[in-house]
């Protein structure tokens, strides 16, 4: 980075994205914010590229404009609690839905065979739908026991 460039004009990390949209969402719950405002600024947070356009979105909010995060800190910022819960949730949208739309298929073939041979075939689905949903289950307990400790005791 040149000591010369104007703050206004360097690079924002996804840690000061992150940390605007925190604000943000901050004064959306204290009603400084309408949701359909909160909504777009949050938008223009996540497609900042410099420290000026996340200023720009938090300049009439009481609590300032948020700090920069020093370059060592921005990388361990980044990866914190915040994108690692998002990372998470994509996880688990992406498994539940593999696992529901394969067990959907296969109740659904069942169905199609048993309704057209009009005879009561053995219920084969549950056991692609049973272990892999037992599997996510016990993942899901996991991590919820995992978030319940303090973070100096995780895994």
């Amino acid at each position: 980075m040149d000591e010369l460039t104007p703050r206004d004009q360097i690079r924002a990390a996804d840690a000061d994205r992150q940390r605007v949209a925190e604000q943000l969402r901050s004064a959306h719950d204290e009603g400084r914010l309408d949701l359909a405002e909160y909504d777009e600024r949050l938008q223009q947070a996540w497609a900042a590229r410099t420290y000026a356009e996340l200023d720009r979105l938090t300049a009439d909010l009481p609590a300032g404009r948020p700090q920069p995060v020093p370059a060592a800190q921005g990388s361990l910022a980044a990866s914190g609690d915040g994108r690692e819960q998002l990372r998470r949730g994509r996880n688990w949208h992406g498994s539940v839905t593999a696992w529901l739309s394969a067990s959907l298929i296969n109740l659904v073939i069942w169905a199609i065979v048993s309704l057209s041979t009009l005879s009561w075939i053995y219920p084969w689905w549950i056991w692609v739908a049973g272990p892999w949903g037992a599997v996510l289950l016990a993942r899901w307990v996991a991590e919820r026991s995992d978030a319940a400790r303090p973070p100096d005791e995780r895994r």
